[in-house]
């Protein structure tokens, strides 16, 4: 079906809105290993970063010294770069002694490109390897090091499905108009794609020992570097990787594509469909080979970030999708026009430094770069402007920034860099300092950090072991984690398919957990439950001057539970029943048991981790307020609230203020040097708490009630909270107490203690479900 016969231009016209901007985005990067040294790793694919066959996310490129880290679709570029920098993050901190090299010109290179060694497969991969020893052969192996970024993107299916509906149109299928979209996308970026080459590469120079079929076009810009002397992009240039003939092929429809491309293999051009190296290529995620996506190649990597990707540029690359799709065509992409195109590519990639380069206009006129970059920006705008959201305003002013200001694009500015150092030592130092980047936060999952945080390090955990994840309930955190032939849901981390309903709900009663433990002979405190706030209040006799405890019957995180160290005053045992019926409609009182909270972790009959839990607490410096000492606590980085954080902020609410009451102060007090206030004194992290790991340090008979009680529930993954008089002494009936046994313990307080080591629940936990 040509595109004569679908109007698609009247389609676009009657729907156009910044749904356009909707749809699917996923990336595709390469970087190459290096050593402490800026040459090229020698090295094998890491075996730490799992099967480069069967990994879903990290793989290889052409060399086994070449890494790729490869997204799964996502809804937003916010999702899709965030899943690739937490990929990022976790690929440079597991290589040893090693670093990602982030420019697309490779490092010191081997003189005999022999040394440079061709990604290794098993059996199953023999076809890979062999395809690979082609490319050697065919285009040097020194070419194809030079590594770059691929962005994928597809249009809002649900959006194509409503305007072909919305047209009327039985003459033909909605596949023959989807078609139609994606080439017509596809054929105006090919027009215009030097635009974006111009604007956003950033590879204007190449190591010395790159150098080799370029050499007589080459001038030094220092003492290592080397470059066509007004290029932005050497990898889209010239002396860049692309196929020895230029590829014009038919792209009116899928068929007549895949009958160009296969005369071309059929004629020895190239030997495999995958060696078109177009700026932008079709793609398929279905298997009868509809389109689905296109596949942006032209994108440098971009060694001013750290993952080697501005969010930014890559919403100036949709825009421009989004233009290329609104544009009528003012003429057939036939041979002609394809010649012209590639000879703008070249004119942008090689020597658009110079101001005085010329383009060719779409009436085959030639047009200075910069007046043609200023029509064009305009052009853009004319079609997008008025349906751009809101979240695109920065990248679209920053894109006509960069228009109208050359000395502020990525190439201008490495240029600049480079002729203060060298190619390798400003390289070399980006790359150490990106590595101490990844190191600084190591919990969170870049993009999704609105979930909360034991499920974002349990995702981030599988996606590094080559599990495939999909968030199936944001709010919720549900995920679905699979790998192989085994599927399992997860919810808030812990909530599994080991533990059954019934064992779920004992923990989640405070009472029947206290009734199934004595029954096991293991100690819990003695207390008594109330119905009614009445009912309570009227046994505040009953509790004077003791030692208790007020907490809902059903609670989490701590909610609703209060600590009275010596119950003498009626109006706080008032406001505490309050607080606790607020929570559930039955509440416990119970005898406060002496000794330190202690959290153990019990995965499957074993006690994975161990935490001392420190109450929300200030040290005092005699001038600060306690209200004072709090705000600037809670400035720390590891802080936050709903548990997306490995420590919450301290609150200063009414149990805090009841409990500075207790002590005779106010959150307007003035604590001396060094003195600690406490703000509470029940010890959740959730309320502000520290947590210091005691794993090692426990007397194992601690351990073993640990996991009986876990038994006696049949539960398999619980935090039991116990209190214990002194840690190294063995357990006795009276030195100890379970307090509470929590069905959906946090992991991440374990993982990133406040002081300790991390326990790799996480990892526990995959294990535990069989995924790794």
């Amino acid at each position: 079906m040509s595109n004569s016969v679908i109007n698609i231009d009247a389609i676009l016209a009657q729907n156009k809105s910044s749904r356009l901007f909707e749809g699917g985005f996923g990336f595709e990067k390469e970087n190459v290993r290096v050593t402490p040294e800026g040459r090229l790793a020698q090295t094998p694919h890491p075996a730490v970063l799992g099967n480069k066959l069967k990994h879903p996310y990290i793989t290889t490129d052409f060399s086994e010294s070449q890494i790729e880290m490869i997204t799964p679709v996502r809804h937003s570029i916010t999702e899709a770069l965030g899943f690739l920098e937490t990929l990022h993050d976790e690929v440079s901190m597991h290589l040893n002694e090693e670093l990602l090299w982030p420019q697309s010109a490779p490092p010191e290179l081997p003189d005999s490109e022999l040394e440079i060694p061709i990604a290794k497969f098993d059996a199953e991969g023999a076809d890979l390897e062999e395809y690979r020893r082609y490319l050697a052969d065919n285009y040097g192996r020194k070419k194809q090091m030079l590594s770059g970024v691929h962005v994928n993107v597809s249009f809002n299916e649900a959006l194509l499905e409503h305007m072909y509906k919305n047209s009327g149109e039985t003459s033909f299928s909605y596949d023959a108009f989807r078609e139609q979209v994606y080439l017509k996308t596809l054929r105006n970026f090919k027009r215009y794609r030097w635009f974006l080459i111009a604007l956003l590469s950033n590879s204007p120079a190449v190591h010395a020992s790159y150098v080799s079929d370029c050499v007589k076009h080459l001038s030094p810009i220092n003492t290592d570097a080397y470059h066509l002397p007004h290029a932005v992009s050497m990898r889209n240039s010239m002396c860049g990787y692309r196929n020895k003939q230029n590829l014009f092929l038919n792209y009116n429809t899928i068929a007549e594509y895949n009958k160009s491309i296969n005369d071309v293999i059929d004629r020895g051009v190239v030997k495999h469909v995958k060696e078109n190296y177009a700026s932008v290529r079709i793609k398929s995620a279905d298997a009868d080979k509809d389109i689905t996506h296109l596949e942006v190649r032209l994108l440098d990597l971009n060694p001013f970030e750290k993952i080697g990707v501005n969010a930014d540029h890559v919403q100036v690359i949709h825009q421009f999708l989004v233009y290329c799709l609104l544009k009528p065509e003012l003429n057939t992409f036939d041979k002609a026009v394809q010649e012209r195109a590639w000879a703008n590519h070249e004119q942008a990639a090689s020597f658009s430094l110079k101001n005085d380069v010329s383009i060719i206009d779409d009436n085959d006129a030639l047009k200075s770069i910069n007046e043609a970059m200023s029509e064009l920006l305009n052009d853009v705008l004319k079609y997008t402007a008025d349906i751009l959201p809101k979240s695109y305003e920065k990248s679209s002013s920053i894109m006509g920034s960069l228009v109208y200001h050359p000395s502020e694009r990525p190439a201008f500015k490495m240029m600049k860099q480079l002729q203060q150092t060298t190619f390798i030592d400003w390289n070399l130092n980006k790359a150490k300092e990106y590595l101490e980047l990844s190191k600084q936060k190591t919990y969170n999952f870049y993009g999704l950090e609105d979930m909360e945080l034991s499920t974002q390090l349990l995702m981030r955990e599988a996606i590094f072991r080559g599990v495939q994840v999909d968030v199936m309930d944001r709010t919720e955190n549900f995920i679905k984690l699979s790998k192989a032939n085994k599927t399992e849901y997860v919810m808030q981390a812990t909530r599994t398919s080991l533990d059954n309903y019934a064992s779920v709900l004992l923990m989640e009663n405070k009472v029947m957990t206290k009734k199934v433990l004595h029954s096991a002979n293991i100690t819990v405190p003695q207390g008594s439950e109330y119905d009614s706030p009445l009912q309570a209040l009227n046994d505040f006799t009953f509790y004077k001057n003791q030692a208790i405890v007020i907490k809902p019957k059903s609670t989490n995180f701590g909610l609703g539970i209060t600590i009275i160290k010596n119950n003498d005053t009626q109006a706080v045992f008032e406001r505490a029943i309050h607080m606790a019926f607020e929570h559930d409609s039955t509440v416990l009182i119970e005898s406060f048991v002496s000794g330190k909270e202690y959290r153990f972790f019990v995965i499957k009959d074993k006690v994975e981790g161990i935490l001392h839990r420190v109450p929300a607490n200030v040290k005092g410096d005699g001038i600060a307020t306690i209200a004072e000492l709090v705000k600037e606590k809670n400035k720390s980085a590891l802080r936050g609230k709903g548990y997306k954080t490995p420590l919450e902020k301290i609150a200063m609410g009414e149990p805090e203020e009841m409990f500075l009451e207790s002590q005779n102060l106010t959150f307007n007090s003035v604590p001396e040097a060094n003195e600690i206030v406490y703000l509470r004194e029940n010890s959740n992290i959730s309320t502000g708490g520290d947590s210091i790991d005691f794993t090692d340090d426990i007397h194992p008979s601690y351990k073993q009630i640990a996991v009986d009680a876990s038994k006696a529930l049949n539960v398999q993954i619980t935090g039991l909270d116990m209190m214990i008089d002194d840690i190294a002494a063995p357990a006795t009936a009276d030195n100890y107490s379970i307090i509470e046994m929590n069905f959906n313990p946090a992991i991440h307080i374990h993982c990133h203690p406040f002081k300790g080591e991390n326990r790799r629940l996480n990892v526990k936990l995959l294990q535990a479900l069989e995924l790794v």
